[in-house]
């Protein structure tokens, strides 16, 4: 995947970036078949960990003795959230939602790779799903840190690709203008896109050793 670079006559990019070339002008901005490409790779490892985790919570209500695969030792273990009221916050497993909704995400990646422009409507509307997923992410991790004091592997996975997810919709969002943004901030997201990524990872990763680290190690 490689990024554009956009000139001041806007003589490279796709037709986004062109949009946008006067305030993005010596920026690598974020290209659309790489945007394309992250969201079939990220929409694709979320439907995995999403469809892992349904299946074996459909074989657990099969077997309630059952030891899921995801299930490591009594602190990683996948099935301690399962069976709780978070892993099913609007009245069904939360796997569902991401079974059904991350396809979505990998279609739009296929039809921005097969160079269709989707309109800024539905752009946008994918990040709010977008946000709204993340939101959900946050809301299960407080759980599984703080009132759970377990891990699920698999709920991971796809913790682990919903920030990526959303930022790079961001980023691309305020490339393109439909988001709107001022010309320094436009700079700065589209500029430093990959070390915010970073730091969000580092925030996360410091969130999850100050809260369960002693557990964690504890735990092998």
């Amino acid at each position: 995947m490689t990024d554009t670079t956009v000139s001041t006559d806007g003589s490279h990019g796709s037709p986004d970036d062109l949009d946008i070339a006067e305030t993005t002008a010596g920026l690598r901005t974020l290209s659309t078949r790489a945007f394309g490409s992250l969201l079939v790779v990220l929409g694709g490892v979320g439907f995995g960990g999403s469809l892992w985790l349904a299946i074996e919570k459909i074989l657990k209500l099969q077997d309630p003795d059952r030891v899921t695969s995801c299930s490591i030792n009594v602190f990683l273990d996948c099935g301690v959230a399962m069976g709780s009221w978070q892993g099913a916050v609007l009245g069904f497993p939360n796997p569902f939602i991401g079974v059904a909704a991350f396809p979505v995400v990998i279609t739009t990646g296929v039809v921005l790779l097969v160079g269709a422009r989707l309109p800024r409507w539905y752009m946008l509307s994918l990040l709010a799903g977008t946000v709204l997923g993340q939101v959900l992410i946050f809301f299960l991790m407080w759980t599984s840190f703080y009132v759970l004091v377990a891990l699920c592997p698999a709920c991971m996975v796809v913790w682990t690709i919903m920030w990526p997810l959303l930022w790079v919709q961001v980023v691309r969002a305020v490339q393109t203008g439909h988001l709107p943004a001022s010309e320094g901030l436009r700079r700065a997201v589209v500029g430093n896109r990959w070390v915010i990524l970073a730091i969000g990872y580092v925030v996360a990763v410091a969130w999850l050793l100050l809260s369960v680290g002693p557990a964690l190690v504890a735990s092998f």
